[in-house]
Order: C-alpha cells, then sequence, then structure tokens
C-alpha cells in the first residue's frame, strides 16, 4: 500500500490514510502519505473508506485481502 499511494501522491492524486488508532499508535505503519484519518476499530474504518471513495482496487495480499472484499458493508457477505 505505501508504493501505491506514494506514487499516487507524487502523481498529483489526493491520498486519505485511515487507520485503526491501535495500530497508529503503536507505530505498526510507517508514516502515512497524504492525509491521515484515523478510526477506533477496523469496522469503522471499511465504512471511512466507503465515504470517502468513488471506487476500489484490490492488490494481491494475504487472507486480509479477502475479508475486505467479502466481509464489507457493500453486503457482500
Amino acid at each position: 500500500m505505501g508504493c501505491v499511494s506514494t506514487s499516487a501522491h507524487v502523481g498529483g492524486s489526493q491520498v486519505l490514510g485511515i487507520i485503526p488508532t491501535t495500530i497508529a499508535e503503536g507505530n505498526i505503519t510507517r508514516k502515512i502519505i497524504g492525509e491521515e484519518l484515523r478510526v477506533p476499530t477496523m469496522q469503522d474504518r471499511i465504512w471511512k473508506m466507503l465515504d470517502n471513495s468513488d471506487a476500489f482496487v484490490t492488490l494481491p495480499g494475504g487472507i486480509g485481502s479477502l475479508k475486505k472484499i467479502f466481509k464489507s458493508p457493500l453486503g457482500l457477505n
């Protein structure tokens, strides 16, 4: 995600990083490029992503990527 957000930012796109507070405070991630929005839970993160996005692209990843696609508030359960 870091390479994609950095490239988008360098290319002039608006980048919003939405991160749960526990992850941000635990310093698990690197510094977010662009604007950072902290939310209480992962579920809140998904809702904020839906509120602030026009489209989604899912890149190959682990089981967490599949969970975000199929267990989202989009009703794709």
